[in-house]
């Protein structure tokens, strides 16, 4: 069985000290993929050649997600751990598959936090506030360094700076949708369709929750555990998808936003005025670093849990890792870096998804607690997760 929490008087995160209450829930709305960063700029890219059914589009992916949360939710209900999805699947077939699962996953979001700062700096920053290109070496080195820093000053601090990023990108989220609405009222982009780029925004969109399961690995710190994780992931899912729904089907009916490089920003900026739209552009930069600061503490908590090391140790490890990363990506091209581990590193977390998934129906089955509707669930989330893998081979064969 999975090893317990390492209990020492300075590594806080082995206690179940954290109340489920608004702090934890911003912290969980923030890790469904940024919901900033989904409705103003993932979003509405893969849209953006289907702009008479963009508004369907992306209800349906937003109701096909609800496969994995379905899964990911039953699995929490008995199970609280710092292995997270890992705990799940040694729960199911057994430790050495759970550490298989565990290397893929472990190996895909450390890919991620090593290119994300490069991505944030080069890719997303320059569209919100264009002077920022003489600095972007400097910050592409500080980030990473400013990111371990507020990990590594402990659990509290950390889950504090997550929520103010989701704070923040709440407000923007609402000033986006009230915007993007207003821009095309009516529902001429929830017209069907049955095309294969309309079937591919559908996957594409429905992929970008995928990061809705890293909460659960501070299933263990949580008061009540998993079951009070779940009273979040609801509402947190709801509102996301419901933001992602209102600023993506007016943006799809016209190109000139949905094919600008942050298509929120430049809507806003156009509709609204300049400031505001480069508030959205930079909360879409803060939103994908407060996944980023997500995914380094579920991977201390993992890394525990495979290991037995305790939690601040391995928060120091990735600190030290992340903070080298940065002056690295400088160094090289960052482009070329940020272009170069994107692709493995959505591989390797598709499989590990895959191999939660395909282990749900032998957990149920084996207590006897195997349903219709779990089988239901199973094949929706299937469904997301090999498209989410499919698409990404397909595209590397491409590149």
């Amino acid at each position: 069985m999975g090893l317990t929490p390492t209990s020492t008087s300075d590594d806080e995160q082995a206690r179940a000290t954290l109340s489920p209450g608004p702090l934890l829930l911003l912290v969980v709305f923030a890790a469904f993929g940024g919901p900033l960063a989904l409705a103003a700029l993932y979003a509405p890219g893969d849209v953006a050649g289907v702009t008479r059914s963009g508004g369907l589009i992306a209800i349906v992916a937003a109701v096909a997600f609800i496969g994995p949360l379905v899964v990911w939710m039953r699995f929490s209900r008995d199970i609280s751990s710092p292995g997270g999805l890992t705990a799940f699947v040694e729960a199911s077939v057994g430790r050495p598959i759970a550490l298989v699962q565990a290397a893929l996953w472990v190996a895909s979001y450390t890919l991620y936090l090593l290119y994300t700062s490069a991505y944030v700096v080069y890719d997303v920053l320059p569209a919100a506030w264009p002077g920022v290109h003489d600095w972007r070496p400097l910050l592409a080195g500080v980030l990473p360094a400013v990111a371990a820093v507020a990990v590594v000053s402990g659990r509290r601090v950390a889950l504090v700076v997550i929520a103010l990023l989701a704070l923040g990108q709440l407000v923007l989220l609402v000033l986006l949708d009230v915007v993007a609405v207003q821009h095309a009222p009516g529902a001429s982009a929830f017209h069907g369709s049955t095309s294969s780029d309309s079937a591919r925004a559908l996957g594409g969109i429905a992929t970008l929750f995928v990061c809705g399961s890293l909460p659960l690995f501070l299933g263990g710190e949580v008061r009540e555990g998993g079951r009070a994780l779940n009273r979040l992931l609801v509402p947190a899912f709801l509102v996301t998808a419901i933001g992602v729904v209102l600023a993506v089907y007016p943006i799809a009916q016209d190109p000139a936003f949905a094919t600008a490089h942050v298509p929120g920003l430049s809507l806003v900026r156009v509709d609204l005025n300049h400031a505001a739209g480069t508030a959205v552009g930079i909360g879409v930069a803060g939103s994908i670093v407060a996944v980023m600061l997500l995914e380094y503490i579920a991977l201390s908590r993992l890394l525990h849990y495979v290991s037995g090391a305790a939690v601040r140790t391995w928060v120091w490890r990735l600190g030290i890792a992340l903070a080298i990363a940065g002056p690295i990506s400088v160094a090289l091209d960052p482009d070329e870096f940020y272009d170069s581990l994107i692709k493995p590193s959505l591989i390797l977390l598709w499989l590990s998804q895959l191999i939660v998934i395909a282990a749900f129906p032998v957990y149920l089955w084996r207590r006897d607690r195997l349903r219709a509707w779990h089988v239901v669930a199973t094949i929706a989330a299937i469904a997301v997760m090999a498209f989410g893998f499919g698409n990404t081979v397909i595209g590397s064969s491409e590149s």
